[in-house]
């Protein structure tokens, strides 16, 4: 019986911070897990070296759910971002080197495939109307056959999820202190509608349309945003309220028709078990490598099947190349699958990880490499040391501090 004879841990900032844990067994099969928090990576990487990967050594990789149980209840301190995070890399980790050893991808393990490939959606965005229509036309020559549409708000200076540059990329955790914003609920919520209007009216609707609310509305004002999109036939609109308040969907869901998504900040099937078991919400949007892993991301997207509820999976450059991988497998495997987020890695993350996996005609495949197929290169990784950097802090014109 193989061993786990190491586990080390690389924090490396190609473009943005990773934090990546490579396991090797005595028989010399290595695997990766990512276990990047955005914003609050050390917290994670310490958890990992200082409280996990001593328990880890001598244990058998092929254990994988064993593993995963012995880290989630033996800690006593349970779920959370930083537990869940960290759990997530070695559950990861140790689907690559099952993976490896049987000389499959991942997904053959989980059962194959489902489906020929995943249906991924871009982020276009705009500073103006006329520039965002130019930027979903981009994405559309581009193949995809979703596009999450995000414009700037008319009387605010800096508005979540627009790019800067004409790149595929998006990075807001931008300072060493974290930056301000300001934000105008009303400007919004009358503003949203007339962009999403021109989109459709420039390119139709044979395409899937989203929008992404970052938690910044109150449930009725979500309620008003929702009814409003109708007319335009939107996918899904995203994280509409703070999603601890799992009753707001509730109310919103008694107002519109448009679909709802939730859960990228979610790290356990506690987390989502009211909003599915009570059909609040549509699609469920936890990622692998903050629920988890593989191993419990699947169970929530089973509960999730038995009640109608679709994955809608996490999957922005905050998240390494390792976790949209694992995710890619997952993706391609479960039933119930509805939609995974695509946004490229910022230039120099190739260096650091290659990838196997493919984009065609809007739909992305990982690959049949064995494993997760990510290869994580440790001396390129060095020469890019971690550099602090914060997520913005988020204002209202008043001065109270709003949701971010």
């Amino acid at each position: 019986m193989a061993t786990i004879t190491s586990a080390e841990v690389f924090v490396t900032c190609p473009g943005r911070n990773y934090v990546t844990l490579k396991i090797t067994t005595s028989d010399g099969v290595t695997g990766i897990g990512d276990a990047t928090l955005n914003g609050r990576e050390l917290s994670v990487a310490s958890y990992l070296r200082d409280h996990v990967c001593p328990t880890l050594i001598g244990k058998d990789p092929a254990r994988i759910e064993q593993v995963w149980q012995y880290l989630y209840k033996g800690a006593y301190w349970r779920r959370g971002p930083v537990t869940m995070t960290a759990v997530a890399a070695v559950d990861v980790a140790l689907w690559d080197i099952k993976g490896k050893v049987a000389g499959l991808p991942v997904y053959q393990l989980l059962g194959g495939a489902a489906r020929d490939g995943v249906t991924v959606y871009g982020h276009a965005s705009g500073n103006t109307v006329p520039e965002l229509l130019d930027d979903v036309q981009r994405f559309l020559d581009k193949g995809f056959r979703a596009v999450r549409a995000q414009a700037a708000v008319p009387g605010l200076e800096r508005v979540y999820g627009m790019r800067k540059g004409d790149g595929d990329t998006y990075e807001p955790a931008d300072g060493a202190l974290p930056t301000e914003e300001v934000w105008d609920t009303g400007a919004y919520l009358d503003f949203v509608p007339t962009y999403m209007s021109a989109v459709r009216e420039r390119f139709g609707y044979d395409f899937h349309l989203l929008h992404d609310v970052h938690h910044r509305l109150s449930p009725i004002e979500a309620a008003r945003l929702g009814k409003s999109l109708e007319p335009y036939r939107l996918f899904w609109i995203e994280d509409p309220t703070p999603a601890e308040d799992q009753e707001a969907f509730r109310l919103i869901r008694q107002h519109t028709t448009t679909p709802l998504a939730v859960g990228e900040i979610f790290n356990s099937i506690w987390d989502c078990q009211h909003l599915i078991t009570n059909r609040l919400i549509d699609y469920i949007r936890t990622s692998v490598s903050h629920a988890g892993g593989i191993t419990h991301l699947r169970k929530i997207f089973s509960l999730a099947e038995l009640y109608g509820v679709r994955s809608g999976s996490h999957g922005a450059g905050d998240l390494s190349p390792a976790s949209l991988a694992a995710a890619l497998h997952v993706d391609l495997s479960i039933p119930n699958f509805g939609m995974q987020e695509y946004m490229a890695h910022l230039p120099g993350y190739e260096e650091v990880f290659r990838t196997s996996w493919t984009f065609e005609d809007g739909l992305m495949h990982p690959g049949d490499r064995p494993g997760i197929g990510v290869e994580f290169d440790e001396q390129a990784a060095a020469k890019f040391p971690y550099e602090r950097k914060y997520l913005p802090v988020n204002r209202l014109r008043d001065g109270s501090v709003h949701d971010w």
